[in-house]
């Protein structure tokens, strides 16, 4: 109950409460458009957050600034906690009807009369169902009032109401507010961005005509005609060169924030476009081309960039929408904007990326009514088929169904076996950037596959795993991390670290530069730590696959899920239990799951092998890879530390390659140098030996490549005799 009060008290008192004009002048985020610099990394982007400021292009007249946060608790986004008792659409169905509220079963929502507006006279036939509840979370928004919260919000909204009995409440009681005065400026600065940016950018119509052929010619989009750029509002931003996406919400369409796409070409001759947001990533969530959707549409082509839709909309005139993200995620937030479609076909692109992202999508709008368009070579993306002159009715007919009851036969495979032998390097994988050897060796990262990564107590595991990690968030993966070991703020630390190349603690006054930058990533953590019931784990796991589309998660280790509650069981069974879960989650999710397990103490002067796991063989059997970080402890020379891949499934690929660690950067990337490798196996007798060698590597380097191989070879052959005598001076001393 005090809750309910406090909920209903706070609403009214923040609505009269000023804002402080104190601004932090570190907000670097303001820099980007300021100072009109293009965004040079779409990982790296600045980006705002802005309610409504503008109308609608053909309404250019000012609306009304609505200052709210519209959740009551500010979104923390990078913490993940999952309740105890994990809610389900029963639980949600059975309290709906304890409180006589009438609903009805959507696809991905249940559908109620908005208990933020004043009900319809009874037998009117007006009663509004816009009050959207998500069967999988309990989120709920409504559509009229844009009032958003948790089922927890909710529920509290609904015992004020009916313990004052009234038929409604006011919008105002979660029309929260920022959580400081400082936030509060920020959003006040970030709203006359987005007026700035719009009132700067210019209509396609106002440009002269070589000026418009240019633009199109910078960002391919030749044959868009100018009637489909002003029928979606696009405009294009003189000072950055980008083309600008407004986002349109709201009962009035009033403008809440922009995207602004920019080319910029490298030096290898490849143009390359960056995305900025205004408000920023995670706050960004427009639908674009939601204003031009009228109530009876019953169908929608879903595609991954604006350029996609407004090609979908020109060439075929279907209803046509871009998810914000692209096929990086598609927030449950937005599901309610596409319940009232019977058919979504899904076009996110022309690649493999793009068609997987297809399949993890339609689980979300239901299966039964999402139809997939699979990436081939007569059916490119949107806007490239609009350019090859491809006839797009007849793609978007030719799409299959994105639910089958069963496989009967090669027929229905045998797209998806071409798709793989067309596409080799896709479907490889994601490739990191930093370990270009593991890339050698793996191919790349992939969706749906387990991987068991091991190494000695004190090797640098968790170092080594979170830069490998952050290699690919930084490129978009959406990742998870579930830490036992050490707890979230020492990890962000040590990634944060990795991330800027560079001790903080030398640099404080880089410190927010480099804080806002991370803070873009798409990396989340769990908040557990210690022991944890592997089932809680699994619920928290599942949640953010749904919540944020995670398609990389970390578990830091397996033994800390070996708890207390299964004394009477024999802890190999247990062990084998958890893989086996992970297993299926990360077959039945499309997620890669990355599983840390210590090894048996083996003898320092051995090497482990996959035998060294920990617990029965079944880790290594049902893992796609193991990864072993190897560690010579009698060598304290630089490079005595080595990655082996020791199973692919993938193709079958393993090695080992060295690894060098930079205690400055906390990074295992640093490449290494050849003088590192001779020395990390040489024995030092004396003094001059050790000179000797060095001169020799000199006069090799400028030897042909050939003749280098051969005098390393014969180093590393040597390196067995080196480990005996360096055993043997130990036990004569």
């Amino acid at each position: 109950m005090w809750r309910s009060r406090f909920l209903k008290g706070a609403g009214c008192l923040w609505q009269g409460m000023g804002r402080s004009p104190c601004k932090p002048s570190h907000l670097s985020l303001w820099r980007y458009l300021s100072f009109c610099q293009p965004c040079l990394n779409p990982v790296q982007q600045h980006s705002f957050r802005g309610p409504n400021l503008y109308c609608f292009e053909n309404r250019l007249r000012p609306a009304v600034a609505l200052y709210f946060c519209r959740t009551l608790r500010k979104d923390a986004k990078s913490i993940i906690d999952f309740p105890v008792q994990p809610l389900t659409v029963t639980d949600i169905k059975q309290y709906l009807r304890s409180k006589d509220i009438p609903f009805h079963d959507g696809y991905s929502c249940l559908h109620a009369p908005s208990i933020f507006l004043v009900p319809a006279p009874e037998g009117s036939g007006r009663e509004n169902y816009s009050l959207f509840i998500d069967k999988t979370t309990g989120q709920f928004m409504c559509k009229e009032t844009l009032v958003e919260g948790s089922w927890e919000d909710l529920q509290d909204c609904i015992e004020v109401m009916l313990n004052e009995g009234q038929t409604s409440i006011s919008p105002n009681v979660l029309l929260g507010f920022p959580e400081s005065l400082e936030e509060q400026e920020e959003i006040e600065m970030e709203m006359k961005e987005v007026q700035r940016i719009w009132s700067s950018s210019v209509p396609f119509s106002d440009l002269l005509e070589e000026e418009v052929q240019l633009v199109k010619v910078m960002f391919q989009i030749g044959k868009l005609t100018n009637a489909t750029l002003k029928k979606f509002g696009v405009r294009f931003f003189k000072p950055t060169k980008s083309l600008v996406f407004p986002w349109f919400s709201g009962r009035d369409s009033g403008l809440r924030g922009v995207k602004l796409l920019s080319a910029a070409v490298k030096d290898d001759g490849r143009v390359v476009y960056t995305e900025a947001t205004v408000p920023k990533v995670s706050s960004y969530r427009n639908l674009f081309g939601l204003p031009l959707i009228g109530r009876k549409d019953g169908e929608v082509v879903l595609t991954g960039r604006e350029v996609d839709s407004m090609a979908v909309s020109q060439a075929t005139g279907l209803p046509s929408l871009a998810l914000p993200r692209g096929v990086s995620s598609l927030p449950p937030i937005l599901l309610p904007y596409l319940e009232q479609f019977k058919k979504v076909t899904l076009w996110l692109g022309g690649d493999m990326r793009s068609w997987e992202a297809s399949k993890i999508f339609s689980r979300k709008l239901g299966l039964k009514r999402c139809s997939l368009i699979r990436p081939g070579e007569f059916q490119p993306c949107p806007s490239e088929a609009l350019a090859q002159g491809r006839n797009l009715v007849r793609i978007i007919k030719a799409s299959i169904p994105a639910a089958h009851k069963s496989i009967v036969s090669f027929k229905q495979l045998r797209e998806d076996v071409y798709g793989e032998l067309a596409n080799v390097e896709q479907v490889a994988g994601i490739q990191w950037s930093r370990f270009l050897e593991l890339n050698r060796i793996l191919k790349g990262h992939r969706k749906g596959e387990l991987t068991v990564f091991t190494g000695p107590t004190g090797s640098g595991k968790t170092t080594f795993i979170s830069e490998c990690a952050l290699d690919l968030c930084m490129q978009g993966v959406n990742t998870l991390w579930g830490s036992f070991e050490i707890n979230n703020v020492r990890l962000a630390k040590i990634m944060l670290t990795q991330f800027a190349m560079q001790r903080l603690e030398e640099n404080l006054d880089q410190y927010d530069m480099w804080a806002d930058k991370f803070e873009d990533l798409p990396l989340y953590f769990m908040t557990f730590h210690g022991q944890q019931n592997i089932k809680t784990v699994l619920e928290t796991m599942q949640h953010a696959v749904y919540l944020y589309d995670i398609s990389h998660v970390i578990i830091d280790n397996l033994q800390f899920m070996m708890g207390q509650e299964n004394l009477s069981l024999d802890k190999f069974a247990v062990q084998d239990h958890i893989i086996g879960a992970f297993r299926k989650f990360a077959t039945i999710s499309c997620c890669h799951v990355t599983l840390i397990i210590h090894p048996r103490k083996e003898e320092d002067d051995k090497e482990l092998q996959t035998a060294s796991i920990f617990g029965t063989a079944k880790a290594s059997q049902e893992a796609d890879n193991v990864l072993i970080l190897q560690e010579k402890k009698l060598v304290t020379c630089p490079g005595r530390r080595s990655l082996q891949v020791a199973k692919n499934r993938f193709d079958g690929d393993v090695g080992i390659f060295p690894l060098e660690f930079n205690k400055a950067s906390l990074t295992f990337s640093a490449p290494v140098k050849g003088k590192q490798k001779i020395r990390k196996v040489m024995v030092d007798k004396n003094n001059s030996t050790e000179e000797i060698e060095e001169i020799e590597l000199k006069e090799t380097s400028e030897k042909p490549v050939k003749s280098a191989k051969v005098k390393t070879s014969k180093t590393v052959k040597g390196s067995a005799a080196g480990k005996g005598s360096t055993d043997g001076e130990r036990k004569n001393q």
